[in-house]
């Protein structure tokens, strides 16, 4: 089962419904109930997706903290809980980072000798998928955050998205390991001394090219080249399809062209990959972009089935104390104690 938190995309709450019912999963989604409507006349449905009438929502104006410890009622902190209370295994929100972020830390918490969570967007890229982290979750780091996030989303990339020996970069302003802050450069020797396969540090045009499998940085940095690159990506896309209207040959080539662009396209939709997730807590939890619709949304909540049926959490805890990169010895556990 999975918890599907139905306020805060932008296309409403009936679009996350819909998302819902096209996973094809079992979905336990909170919302309001007479936006959401009912498919019961579909046979079937309503065994899959049962709905819980949570018409409160947090906004993105408020404080995420205070409101998620005030407001109990609010659809993600209900969402949330029931994660935490073993009801769902997963969360999804397409709402306001901020709330998703806070209520999910505070209710399913983080696994027992993680500093902090990490936003780990997944990148369509034309050479391959790319995860980067963190996306936002934590504008300032330390060396050993960074090197946790390196595990975690080395470990996410081999038992999610099947990619054997996931490689590594450090995000910086130079490929020399001199090279960066001071935060980067301890956390690059750190790095090159793991486990892992790390292939050092790497600048942000290598990001585009998908050199490595796995780009680490801090969430200022992280956030900034995300979004730079969806907006370049969308300037791009827009561009090359006002010049192919600009004439009658652009037209024509445009038309003969018109099949592959549409595979291109299709496969660097951000849709399709379902949204960022938020790795280092005891559950999976899968942050959909306000944007999208229910073929993203549905996208999204599959994302989290498959991390569950994975055991993306269990083996990134194994990887993390693997690699020495826990804060405690026993704190590999996942256990809720």
């Amino acid at each position: 089962m999975i918890a599907v938190d139905a306020n805060g995309a932008d296309a409403g709450p009936a679009a996350v419904a819909e998302g819902a019912y096209r996973s094809g999963e079992r979905v336990l989604l909170f919302g309001p109930q007479g936006e959401i409507g009912s498919r019961g006349s579909e046979p079937g449905v309503d065994s899959r997706v049962r709905v819980v009438d949570a018409p409160e929502r947090i906004g993105g104006d408020e404080e995420p903290v205070r409101a998620v410890r005030s407001r109990p009622r609010a659809s993600i902190v209900q969402a949330a809980k029931a994660v935490a209370d073993g009801d769902a295994e997963a969360l999804v929100s397409a709402g306001t980072t901020g709330p998703t972020l806070a209520a999910a830390t505070l209710a399913i918490k983080r696994i027992r000798g993680v500093h902090r969570p990490a936003i780990a967007a997944l990148l369509p890229l034309p050479a391959g998928q790319v995860l980067l982290l963190d996306a936002g979750a934590n504008v300032e780091v330390r060396p050993e955050h960074l090197v946790q996030f390196a595990y975690m989303g080395a470990a996410f990339m081999e038992h999610v998205a099947g990619i054997e020996r996931p490689r590594v970069g450090l995000l910086s302003v130079g490929t020399e390991a001199g090279k960066g802050t001071p935060d980067v450069q301890a956390a690059h020797e750190r790095l090159a001394g793991g486990a892992l396969e790390f292939a050092g540090s790497i600048e942000g045009f290598d990001l585009p090219n998908a050199a490595v499998d796995v780009v680490v940085t801090d969430g200022f940095t992280g956030n900034v080249a995300l979004k730079t690159m969806e907006a370049t990506s969308r300037v791009t896309r827009d561009a090359i399809r006002e010049a192919a209207h600009s004439g009658v040959v652009s037209t024509l080539g445009g038309l003969l062209m018109r099949g592959s662009v549409a595979k291109l396209r299709k496969r660097l939709d951000p849709e399709g990959v379902g949204g960022a997730i938020l790795l280092g807590l005891r559950r999976p939890v899968v942050i959909g972009h306000g944007s999208f619709g229910p073929d993203g949304l549905a996208a999204a909540i599959r994302l989290a089935r498959r991390a569950v049926d994975e055991q993306m959490v269990e083996r990134t805890a194994a990887a993390l104390e693997a690699g020495g990169a826990l804060r405690s010895a026993p704190a590999g556990s996942v256990n809720r104690g």
